[in-house]
């Protein structure tokens, strides 16, 4: 018996029409809006700065960054005339009602983010990674709570119409029996926990999307074939945090009964071919390849049975399977997270929370934690949510020095050497 997504299908937010945005000063009908980018640690993201420029009833009323030369150039390009070294004066100084938090460096991320709540900010707009910890997002959830403030992370692929399309074929049988989702980073050099959490953020959102929240998880993760130890731990690039690893291996036991699971592989050869999940049932696959146009193809047919003839690869379009995209500016829309910035918009004004909102955003941190509790545990499956509210590496390593240096001074105080010396 086909076991059912039990989430309903939501519809494509409302598109805004392309205009230009002036300085909110100049109108005080505009909605004040502020960006928070910084040029050498993480920029301003894909977009996610000049996308206000496409909302005529936007005005931008400042930009921040620690960056002078930088700071000087998203000026000229958002067409403001006030820049900050500081984002908290952007903030005390500006008074935005919306902000843009652009950075991909993820460990800015929640203190941006619970200083816009405390100033008033009604809406946030953040790239993604959302936190590097449960315990930021915990942080960032009791902030937000408190001012009302609404947050929405920049997981493109969410708003893009395709995926409410995907499951109620799902639901309505079109595969057959949903046996289990199989996810993948992009697999290149960054593969492993740097793929998990860069790429892997976008691949965990579309599987709560499409199976509910995960229950629990088991992972392992290895450096050259070989487990990973606490010696194996650095300090991640672009402000991850500590990662380890070349390689993981996830399982997830989402909330609708179904299996899904997470490779990342570095160097993998597949030509980033791979990213995005690939749903397979009884009688067909759904691949979806996250960021590309068509989002996802169907191939009919028991996908373990030896084909009579060669297996179609059918679109799946905002107008159905097998259907030429009739709306391609909805989908360049989702793309430069023009539907995103709607959907926050109308989210503040009607006090609902976004498509892809802070418990979206909250429920990947989970996911990507997890892997590494696990493997930290022997690959023991752990509940989410995670007791473990930081990161779990950086807590292996503790233990790991821990250990070592109490094998010395035990080895020091017979006169023998310790393990390893």
């Amino acid at each position: 018996m086909q076991r059912r997504m039990f989430l309903s299908v939501t519809g494509a937010a409302v598109v805004a029409q392309p205009g230009s945005a002036e300085d909110g000063q100049e109108s005080r009908r505009k909605r004040r809006v502020g960006v928070i980018g910084h040029t050498g640690r993480g920029d301003y993201g894909h977009g996610l700065d000049t996308v206000w420029l496409r909302f005529p009833e936007a005005g931008i009323v400042g930009v921040a960054d620690a960056d002078d030369a930088g700071m000087r150039k998203a000026m000229r390009r958002l067409k403001t005339a006030r820049g900050f070294r500081d984002y908290r004066r952007l903030l005390t100084e500006g008074k935005p009602e919306f902000v843009s938090i652009c950075p991909r460096y993820a460990d800015q991320h929640a203190e941006m983010m619970v200083a816009c709540a405390e100033a008033g900010v009604k809406g946030i707009y953040v790239e993604k990674p959302f936190c590097r910890t449960p315990a930021e997002v915990d942080r960032v959830r009791e902030a937000c709570r408190q001012s009302g403030t609404k947050v929405a992370v920049a997981h493109r692929n969410r708003y893009n119409p395709v995926l409410g399309i995907i499951r109620k074929l799902v639901e309505d049988g079109v595969i057959g029996r949903l046996l289990e989702i199989r996810g993948r980073g992009k697999g290149d050099r960054r593969g492993g926990a740097e793929d998990l959490w860069v790429l892997g953020s976008h691949v965990m959102d579309m599987l709560c999307f499409l199976a509910g929240p995960p229950v629990h998880c088991s992972a392992e993760m290895l450096k050259e074939g070989e487990p990973v130890t606490w010696e194996h731990v650095y300090d991640g690039a672009e402000g991850l945090g500590p990662l380890a690893g070349d390689e993981l291996h996830a399982r997830f036991r989402m909330s609708s009964g179904v299996t899904a699971t997470f490779d990342s592989m570095a160097n993998d050869n597949t030509a980033n071919f791979g990213f995005g999940l690939q749903l397979v049932g009884s009688d067909g696959i759904i691949a979806i390849r996250a960021d590309r146009d068509p989002l996802a193809h169907l191939v009919r047919g028991n996908p373990f049975a030896p084909p009579g003839e060669p297996r179609e690869w059918s679109p799946i379009t905002t107008a159905g399977v097998g259907q030429p995209e009739d709306n391609p500016e909805l989908v360049r829309n989702v793309h430069g997270h023009v539907v995103a910035i709607e959907d926050l918009l109308s989210a503040v004004d009607k006090g609902r929370e976004p498509v892809c909102g802070l418990e979206e955003g909250a429920a990947t941190v989970e996911m990507i934690s997890a892997v590494f509790e696990s493997h930290r545990q022997g690959g023991r499956a752990v509940s989410i949510p995670l007791q473990e509210r930081g990161n779990a590496l950086a807590r292996m390593q503790k233990d790991g020095m821990a250990e070592r240096k109490r094998l010395q001074e035990a080895a020091s105080a017979n006169g023998k050497p310790a393990a390893g010396e």
